[in-house]
């Protein structure tokens, strides 16, 4: 998913502290309790900009090569001739920077201004959080924003600069989803994940092999809509349609910056050139929109009193569930199962103990203060956070001429310039993590909480907060939690799995060779 972050409505949730390990470490447990603020002050800047230049300034590098040509130039080594991480590798060593001038897709004839400042280093990355220093109105999706006919005729909350009057009254509709539905998030989570499990081993018994993707998304469809709404999809019409509405509708609106596999000469003229038109994909939304509409009353009511219509409530609420949420899960969910899955049987040997241990402690319940117990299970959550962030791209433009800051050198940015951030070179940036492409579960364990500063995947870092005044993921704390949940079932229910890792438009695709049921 693209740019500011995908916002998850957020849980107000606070942890008791706990000291607790079953895990024996040299190092102290530093134990930081997650909460959401619904302050209407922004959250402390964490920008490098100052108005003072630290050191001499540097000339950005990079061109932008001659008009519609380099673009295009850009948009086909991107895509095809080098690929995402090869395109900004190749011109960070050329330019001996990771700040430089480039052109980022989709260009012609979707964008009309394709240039940007890449930021690849986890130092000048944090200025594209900080909303005093850029603009964050229509830049969700990058160069260019898709139609408002995929969402109503309205622009979402993801697409608002906080210095909107509607970003505060949307984002606060956010965190009023979870404050109601927090109760339910813990039980209907073990439900859903027990079904999913279910149809994994069912499948793998019958095939050998079991595909993760349709599970996945039927489950995490099920769980946001039962959690969330307190509605069970399948006892509506839209049965089990959820998953696959919502791909199409998501599919339509990004192609501009994806690739589907097909052939160049296919793909180019077909979604890289002219964006799709919404009203293809008008049925599957609107399908999606009546089951909101209905299940969300309760939240709708509530929009009311905040001035907010019942349509354009509900418009953002599809969106806050379905593009941010559901998208979220799709990705994340494989991801901690490819990392966790390739850490082998010692690391799930030792997830295994230290989560079965500290629920059999706290009276067989898994509850948000027993995870806190938890340093293994939690530190691997973030490092899957770290090493394969769920929101690749970030975009930003300058509301003022700016200094930025790399590790070594200085560089000036003029307002309207668009800032943009390819978030994985930022965490894991080799100046600020030893070892920095290797997946290291216990990285997060003890002092090293402290690193969490520079885990960056909720539009900020780790040890902040979204408040009504910032970009900051609404549900930062919620898709923590989910992640969690979702690590501690698995070692509940089996002692080790096996896994094939494969790619797809989003993020990875996973087949289950074998799950070992739980034997202590």
């Amino acid at each position: 998913m693209a740019s500011p972050s995908l916002t998850f409505p957020s849980l107000q949730l606070q942890f008791p502290t706990h000291t607790k390990s079953s895990k024996p470490s040299k190092h102290k447990l530093i134990v930081r309790p997650i909460f959401a603020s619904v302050s209407e002050k922004p959250s402390v800047p964490v920008s490098q900009s100052q108005v003072t230049p630290p050191g001499p300034i540097r000339k950005i590098p990079g061109d932008y090569g001659l008009p519609f040509i380099g673009p295009i130039k850009d948009r086909l080594d991107y895509f095809y001739n080098q690929g995402r991480e090869e395109f900004f590798r190749s011109r960070a060593q050329k330019h001996q920077s990771t700040v430089f001038r480039s052109n980022m897709p989709p260009g012609p004839f979707i964008s009309s201004n394709s240039k940007v400042i890449v930021l690849l280093d986890g130092k000048s990355f944090p200025v594209l959080f900080d909303v005093s220093k850029v603009e964050k109105k229509d830049v969700f999706t990058g160069t260019f924003m898709p139609s408002t006919e995929f969402t109503g005729g309205f622009r979402v909350l993801s697409y608002l600069d906080p210095s909107e009057p509607d970003h505060t009254k949307l984002k606060r509709l956010l965190f009023f989803l979870l404050q109601s539905s927090r109760d339910r998030v813990i039980p209907e989570f073990h439900s859903c994940f027990s079904e999913l499990s279910e149809t994994l081993e069912s499948e793998l018994a019958a095939k050998g092999k079991a595909s993760f993707a349709d599970p996945n998304d039927q489950a995490s469809f099920n769980f946001l809509a039962r959690a969330l709404y307190g509605t069970k999809p399948a006892d509506t019409k839209l049965g089990t349609d959820g998953p696959g509405l919502i791909t199409t509708w998501v599919v339509f609106q990004l192609s501009p910056i994806l690739t589907l596999g097909l052939p160049k000469f296919i793909e180019e003229p077909l979604i890289h050139t002219f964006p799709l038109p919404a009203f293809l994909a008008k049925s599957s939304y609107q399908k999606l929109y009546d089951f909101f509409y209905d299940a969300s009353t309760h939240v709708l009511d509530e929009g009311e009193k905040m001035g907010i219509s019942r349509e354009e409530a509900c418009h953002n609420l599809l969106f806050a569930t379905c593009f941010n949420s559901f998208g979220g899960m799709k990705i994340i969910f494989p991801t901690i199962l490819k990392w966790v899955g390739r850490g082998g049987v010692k690391l799930h040997t030792q997830l295994a103990q230290e989560i079965r241990s500290v629920v059999k402690s706290n009276g067989g319940k898994v509850t948000m203060a027993s995870m806190e117990q938890m340093p293994l299970m939690k530190s691997t959550v973030y490092e899957a956070f770290r090493i394969e962030p769920p929101v690749a791209l970030q975009y930003g433009k300058a509301k003022q001429d700016l200094v930025i800051e790399s590790h070594d050198s200085v560089f000036e940015v003029k307002e309207g310039e668009m800032l943009f951030g390819y978030q994985p070179f930022a965490t894991k940036d080799p100046k600020i993590f030893e070892r920095s492409e290797e997946f290291v579960p216990d990285r997060f364990v003890g002092e090293g909480e402290k690193l969490l500063k520079h885990v960056l995947w909720s539009n900020g870092p780790e040890t902040e907060n979204p408040t009504l005044g910032n970009k900051q993921c609404a549900g930062k704390d919620f898709v923590v939690l989910a992640a969690r949940l979702f690590v501690v079932e698995l070692f509940l229910r089996y002692d080790s799995f096996d896994i094939e890792v494969g790619t797809s438009v989003l993020g990875s695709a996973i087949n289950l060779t074998s799950l070992k049921r739980a034997s202590f």
